[in-house]
Order: C-alpha cells, then sequence, then structure tokens
C-alpha cells in the first residue's frame, strides 16, 4: 500500500510538471524576418541550463541549449540570470517554421516546460491605406489613430512598408517628440497621434507606417501614402533685357486678393528669397486692382539684377498666388556676333570691291575700243594717202620697223616720216606724222598731221629702231 506521504509526493510532482506546462507564449513573427522567444523560470534555477526543442522534446528535438557551444546560423540564446529570462532567437523564418515550442529547463526529475505558439505572418501592411496629398515647402500632418487600450504604449512613425523593421527605423516617436521636421504630439483622449512634417520636398513622398508598440504580440499598424507635388505656378516666364534699360514687371493674383499685401522678392528658392521692393530704391510696385495684378518698375537694369524673381499676394505661398519670373541681363559690349555674322563681315567688302574693280576694267576697254573706232571713221577719207605712204615705204627697199612692228603689245604709238619736197628736192621737205594702232593681228595706220619744215635731221622713230625710209634714193 501506497503511504499518504507517498502519494502527495507523487501528486505535487504531477502537479508541478502540469503547472510548468499549462502556461502558453504566443508569438508572432515576419517570414523572412526573425523572432524573439522569451521564456521566465523560477529563482534558484539561473544556473540551470535552458533550451529550446520541438515536437516530443526528445534528445534530436533539441534546438538549441544556453551550453551548447556549437555555432547555430539559425537559432541563437540568451541567458538573462539578473531577470531570469532566458530569450531565444530564430532567424530567417520560413511558413515552415510556423507551429509548438518547448521553453526548457533542466533540473533534477522531469524537466520544467513551458508552451511556446509561433505564427508567421507576411512582412506588409495594410490593406487599407490613408492618401495624403501636399505641395513643395508646405507642412502637412498625418493622423494615425489608435484604440484606447493603447495610450500609454510608444506610437512612432516610419517610411516604407516594413513592419518588420518600422520601429528600428522610426523617424520620430512619442518618447522624443521632436526631430528636426518631425513633431509628433499625442491626443489620447481622441486616441489619435498626429506627426507634422515641415518644409516638405518631392523626396518626401511615398509610404509611410503609423506604429503603435505591444510588448507581447506584434505591433499595431496603420499606412500613409504621402504624394508631395511640384508647387505649380500662375504664370512662369523668361524675359531677357540689356543693362541700363528699364524693366516693368506684371505679376496676377487672384481676384479676392485684391486688400493683401503685395510683394516682389529674389531668390532661387521661394522660401528663401529677399524682398526687393522693400530694399531697393530702384524697384518700385503699383497696384492695379481693376486688372487682379500690379506691376513692378526695376530702372536702369544691373547685371546683378539677373536671377529669379517671386511675386505674389499671399504670405502663405497657397499654390495660384504667385508669378516665377527668371530673368536675365546683358551687357551691350559683351554681346557675341555670330560666327556666320563674322563670316559676312570679313568675306563680302572684298568680293564685292573685286568686283567693282573687274566693271571698272571692263567699262575703260570697252571704252578704248569704241574710241579707237570713232577714230577710224573720222579718217576714213584720209586712207588713201596713207596707202601712199605704205608704198613709198614699200618701194624704198623694206617696211619701216618704226611703225609697223607687230611684236609690240596692242597700243598707241607715234612715229614721224620725211617726205621730199617735190618743188625743191633736198632743199626742204614735210614731215608726215602718222598714228599706229595694233589691236591684236590687225595694224592700223593713220596720218595725223603733215608739217612743212626746212632743212633738218630726221628724228628717230619712237619705237627706237633708228631707220630711215628710201625713197627715190633720198634718205627720209
Amino acid at each position: 500500500m501506497w503511504s499518504i506521504q507517498s502519494l502527495l509526493f507523487i501528486f505535487c510532482i504531477s502537479l508541478r510538471c502540469v503547472t510548468s506546462a499549462v502556461g502558453m507564449i504566443n508569438v508572432t513573427g515576419y517570414v523572412g524576418r526573425e523572432v524573439n522567444v522569451s521564456c521566465s523560470y523560477d529563482q534558484s534555477y539561473e544556473s540551470h541550463e535552458k533550451y529550446l526543442c520541438k515536437n516530443g522534446c526528445g534528445s534530436s528535438d533539441v534546438l538549441i541549449t544556453s551550453k551548447s557551444k556549437a555555432s547555430k546560423t539559425k537559432y541563437s540564446i540568451y541567458d538573462d540570470n539578473s531577470a531570469r529570462i532566458f530569450t531565444t532567437t530564430i532567424f530567417d523564418l520560413q511558413s515552415t517554421d510556423a507551429g509548438k515550442y518547448w521553453c526548457g529547463v533542466t533540473r533534477t526529475g522531469k524537466d520544467i516546460y513551458t508552451e511556446v505558439k509561433l505564427k508567421l505572418v507576411q512582412d506588409r501592411c495594410c490593406d487599407t491605406v490613408t492618401k495624403v496629398q501636399s505641395y513643395e515647402g508646405y507642412s502637412e500632418s498625418i493622423s494615425c489613430r489608435y484604440e484606447s487600450q493603447y495610450q500609454n504604449s510608444l506610437k512612432y512613425i516610419c517610411r516604407g512598408n516594413q513592419p518588420s523593421t518600422c520601429l528600428q527605423q522610426a523617424l520620430i516617436t512619442s518618447d522624443n517628440k521632436q526631430n528636426a521636421r518631425f513633431r509628433l504630439d499625442d491626443d489620447k483622449v481622441l486616441g489619435t497621434f498626429t506627426v507634422n512634417i515641415n518644409s516638405l520636398t518631392r523626396n518626401d513622398s511615398g509610404s509611410y507606417l503609423c506604429g503603435v508598440h505591444r510588448n507581447s504580440e506584434l505591433d499595431v499598424f496603420s499606412a500613409v501614402e504621402l504624394e508631395v507635388e511640384e508647387w505649380c505656378c500662375v504664370k512662369s516666364t523668361k524675359i531677357n533685357c540689356t543693362a541700363g534699360n528699364p524693366l516693368t514687371l506684371q505679376c496676377p493674383y487672384p481676384p479676392q486678393h485684391w486688400d493683401n499685401r503685395k510683394f516682389l522678392c529674389k531668390g532661387d528658392h521661394r522660401n528663401n528669397c529677399s524682398d526687393m521692393v522693400t530694399s531697393r530704391s530702384r524697384f518700385t510696385l503699383q497696384n492695379d486692382v481693376a486688372s487682379s495684378s500690379f506691376t513692378v518698375r526695376i530702372t536702369e537694369l544691373e547685371a546683378a539684377d539677373a536671377g529669379t524673381y517671386w511675386c505674389g499676394s499671399h504670405s502663405q505661398w497657397r499654390v495660384g498666388n504667385y508669378t516665377k519670373i527668371e530673368l536675365s541681363v546683358f551687357l551691350q559690349h559683351t554681346r557675341k556676333i555670330p560666327d556666320a555674322a563674322l563670316y559676312v563681315v570679313y568675306t563680302v567688302p572684298p568680293i564685292l570691291l573685286l568686283m567693282c574693280l573687274l566693271v571698272t576694267v571692263y567699262k575703260n576697254r570697252c571704252s578704248r575700243v569704241n574710241e579707237a573706232d570713232d577714230t577710224m571713221s573720222r579718217n576714213t577719207p584720209k586712207e588713201k594717202n596713207i596707202e601712199e605712204v605704205m608704198g613709198a615705204a614699200e618701194s624704198g627697199g623694206g617696211t619701216a620697223p618704226g611703225y609697223i612692228g607687230r611684236t609690240q603689245e596692242a597700243k598707241l604709238k607715234r612715229t614721224t616720216l620725211r617726205r621730199n619736197n617735190p618743188q625743191n628736192g633736198r632743199k626742204g621737205g614735210i614731215y608726215v606724222e602718222l598714228n599706229v594702232v595694233r589691236v591684236g593681228q590687225l595694224i592700223i595706220v593713220k596720218e595725223s598731221n603733215v608739217v612743212p619744215v626746212s632743212k633738218q635731221k630726221l628724228p628717230e622713230s619712237q619705237f627706237g629702231f633708228g631707220r630711215a625710209i628710201q625713197r627715190d634714193g633720198v634718205k627720209e
């Protein structure tokens, strides 16, 4: 028979084993990521071996132990003796990793076990997405709701659509409410926390996750899609002007802004520009309510006036309340002459000059030919006398080289013959002046003058041959 003490001992051992197995830990992880399984143990077990196992926890089912020396790429374990919690990490989770696990603590007799149920979900969020639209340079608020039981939980926001790393990559949290352009405000009464983003840029566009941290389960998320559009103009224009000249800029504005302060500022970005009307005496502004526009006149433009200008009628820079102007100012003496123009300047005048010279030469030659023809016409009656002179030359024994040289260029030559005076023979005579014209192969001989003279020496021919004509035995 069993004694009462033996029965009580067996009952206590059984109860302790059952009690140690009654507790269950639910763990959820993301596919492709890692998950931590944390299990607590009682005092006096700090030095005992801890382990994680599956199925029946036989020797082949043990995945990792706290005293294992082998390197594990799939599992790791850490025992915090002060907190009496050991944590096992499972890496690179796959769908086959889901299921039941056991946290074990070795001891004399039967080990202590805690059941762990691992659930896996895809690393993405969410089925519902809130869309927010804004513009460059604006400030925008993103509102995130949560349930009342999470009033004191950590709130945060991150970029992207991956819940598993959101907390580690948080842009701002409720513990640190201000971070550069981001600010987080938590309204616990309304159950909403708001994240405000200042000075938006196009790079701020994208997906965001609002997160609420939970210690024993996956964090709660809501998705937001932010679209930041370019700050579009009512009118954008480019103006080219010359330094020293005046310029008038015209800026339209919405009719409802007729009483708003109008401004013109200069700068690469509208959020960083200087008011030109108040800081420059050369800039004057005049409002025309009837046309819903105002003009800015600039006197005597300077090279430094070139740049980007913004004119508007609303201090909040709302879309549709401004005009963008890109002004270029050129100096007169620095304007570059195109290569084609330089070619015309340097080549056309010489060509025109050459053409003028050719025309002049042509006209002169034509004029000289015409004059020769006219002279021939006038001296036609004298051809008989010329023939006599030519005959006298031939009868005298040769051709007078003084007036029929064929190798000379075409030009007017003048020579002189002395003819005997038939009345007194050698006692006197006459000079016959001949004009000889050579045009190509044609030789024209014209008698131009007959002068009576006394005994004189016959002058040499202008051709320089030094010969005289023989006639009737008299040297002429």
